[in-house]
C-alpha cells in the first residue's frame, strides 16, 4: 500500500519540480529601490529629544504648536553620527515618540545634513521580534522535541519557497495562480514529509491536501469570475504602477486564497489521518466503515473550530477596512458586496468549503489505507499495556485477545459514540468475577476491562 501511494503521488511530485524549474525567473533582474521608482532609503537612528513646536519654517519659534519635534541621532547612512530634527504632525493617529526609541528615518535624497531630507517612517523592531521568535522556537522544541525541530525546519523552508520562488516568479510576470499552485505543492511536500516522515500515513494526508487544494482553486476561479472580482485594491494598484507591466490581479487574488488555505488544510488532513491510524492501532478489528464513521465524528468536532478560525483570521486582517466601511454609513449588504470586502468573503467561503471537503475525503482515504496496513505487534515504550491474566482466548474476528489487549483498554478498544454511549464488550464467555486481580496487582471493577 505504501508503494501504491508513492506511485500515485510521484507524477504530482515530478510535475511540481518541473513547474518550479519552468516558472523560476532564471536570468531575470528585477528592478528594486530607486530603479523601481522608490527613491526613499531607510536610515536607522535613536531619538535623543522630543519637544512641542511648529510645523514648517516656524517650527523653532517660541509658542508655536502643531507638530512634535523629534531629534534623532543617525547610526548609519551618509550622515551617520549627526543629529537631525524632524517635525511630526501632532494628530490623534501620530505615534508617540520618547527619548531612547530606536526609529527608522526615510531619506529622500538631497543634502544628507539637511533635516528636510528626512521623514520619520517607523520604529525599529528587530530585537522584540527576534526575542519572540526565540520564545516560539523554544516552545515548539520543548513540546515537540525532534519532531518540533523538524517542524521548525519545514517552516523555514516554507518561507524560502515563498521568498525565493513565489515572489520572484510573480514579479517577473508569470501567472500568479500557476505560481501559487506550484509553490503550494512545493511547500506541501516539503512540510508534510519533513515533519511527519515518509510513510503511508503522510502520503494519505498529502492526497487529501492535494484534492482539497484543487477544489479550492476551481471554486475560487469560478466565483471570482462570477462575482466579477478584479483583485484591484489599493495595495495591488500600487504594485501594478511600480512594476511597470501588467499583472493578473484576479490571479493574484486566487494565489493568495490557495496559499492562505494551505496551512489550515495541512492541519485538518494530518489530524484526520493520525486519528484514523490511532483508531486502527487501538482496535485492529475495525473495518473501513467503522474507521470512517469514528474518524468522521472526530473530524466534525475539529472542523467546527477550524472553520471559525479561518473566518476570524480573515476578519482580523480586514478589521480596519471593516471599521472604515461601517463609518461610511453603508448598509450591511453594500459593505459585504464591495470589492475590498467581497474578495475577503470569497477567500473565506472558498477556503472553508475546501476544509469541509478535506474531512470526508481524507478520512475515507485514511480508513482504506489504514485497513490495509499491518498492525504493529507492540507500541512505543510507555504505551504498552500488558494483557491481564485469564485473557486467553479469541477476540473479535477470531483475533487473539491478548494481542489486541496490548494496545488499549476500556472503551477505546471498541470505540465510543457520544450519541450512543460506549459499545458493549463482545460476549466471549462467562462474565468476569466481581473483582479480579491482574498481574500488576491492581483490582478490576466488575464489568471493566481490567
Amino acid at each position: 500500500m505504501r508503494k501504491l501511494l508513492l506511485v500515485l503521488l510521484l507524477p504530482f511530485v515530478l510535475a511540481t519540480v518541473v513547474g518550479a524549474l519552468v516558472l523560476y525567473p532564471f536570468g531575470h533582474e528585477q528592478r528594486t529601490g530607486a530603479q523601481a521608482g522608490l527613491a526613499q532609503v531607510p536610515v536607522r537612528g535613536d531619538v535623543t529629544a522630543v519637544a512641542q513646536g511648529g510645523c514648517g519654517p516656524d517650527q523653532g519659534e517660541p509658542g508655536a504648536t502643531g507638530c512634535v519635534l523629534v531629534t534623532v541621532k543617525m547610526s548609519d547612512g551618509a550622515a551617520a553620527g549627526r543629529e537631525v530634527r524632524v517635525p511630526v504632525p501632532d494628530q490623534p493617529g501620530t505615534p508617540k515618540f520618547a527619548v531612547g526609541d530606536a526609529v527608522v528615518l526615510s531619506y529622500g535624497g538631497g543634502d544628507p545634513n539637511d533635516s528636510t531630507s528626512y521623514q520619520l517612517a517607523d520604529f525599529q523592531r528587530g530585537v522584540p521580534l527576534l526575542l519572540l521568535a526565540v520564545l516560539f522556537a523554544a516552545a515548539v522544541l520543548l513540546l515537540g522535541r525532534w519532531q518540533g525541530l523538524a517542524a521548525l525546519g519545514a517552516l523555514v523552508l516554507s518561507f524560502v519557497v515563498l521568498v525565493l520562488f513565489v515572489l520572484p516568479a510573480i514579479l517577473a510576470g508569470e501567472s500568479p495562480l500557476t505560481v501559487a499552485v506550484v509553490g503550494a505543492g512545493l511547500i506541501m511536500f516539503v512540510v508534510l514529509y519533513l515533519t511527519h516522515g515518509l510513510s503511508a500515513r503522510t502520503s494519505t494526508a498529502v492526497l487529501g491536501t492535494l484534492t482539497s487544494l484543487a477544489l479550492i482553486g476551481v471554486l475560487g476561479a469560478v466565483f471570482s469570475a462570477f462575482g466579477k472580482l478584479t483583485g484591484l485594491d489599493q495595495e495591488t494598484a500600487n504594485l501594478v504602477s511600480l512594476l511597470g507591466h501588467g499583472i493578473d490581479t484576479r490571479g493574484l487574488l486566487l494565489a493568495g486564497t490557495i496559499i492562505g488555505a494551505l496551512g489550515v488544510l495541512d492541519d485538518v488532513t494530518v489530524t484526520q489521518t493520525s486519528a484514523v491510524w490511532e483508531l486502527r492501532r487501538a482496535n485492529p478489528s475495525l473495518g473501513f466503515r467503522e474507521l470512517y464513521a469514528a474518524g468522521s465524528r472526530i473530524g466534525r468536532d475539529h472542523l467546527s473550530s477550524v472553520v471559525n478560525t479561518l473566518v476570524m483570521a480573515y476578519a482580523g486582517a480586514a478589521l480596519p477596512l471593516l471599521l472604515a466601511f461601517t463609518l461610511s454609513g453603508r448598509t450591511l449588504g453594500e459593505i459585504l458586496t464591495a470589492q475590498e470586502v467581497a474578495q475577503e468573503v470569497v477567500r473565506t467561503l472558498v477556503g472553508s468549503i475546501g476544509l469541509v471537503a478535506a474531512v470526508p475525503i481524507t478520512t475515507a482515504v485514511a480508513a482504506f489505507v489504514a485497513g490495509k496496513e499491518p498492525v504493529p505487534e507492540s507500541v512505543e515504550a510507555g504505551g504498552v499495556i500488558e494483557a491481564d491474566e485469564g485473557e486467553a482466548g479469541e477476540g473479535e474476528a477470531g483475533e487473539p485477545r491478548a494481542l489486541w489487549r496490548r494496545h488499549v483498554r476500556g472503551d477505546l478498544r471498541t470505540g465510543y459514540d457520544p450519541a450512543k454511549g460506549p459499545w458493549r464488550r463482545p460476549a466471549t464467555g462467562q462474565a468476569p468475577p466481581a473483582a479480579t486481580r491482574s498481574r500488576r496487582g491492581r483490582t478490576a471493577r466488575p464489568g471493566s476491562d481490567g
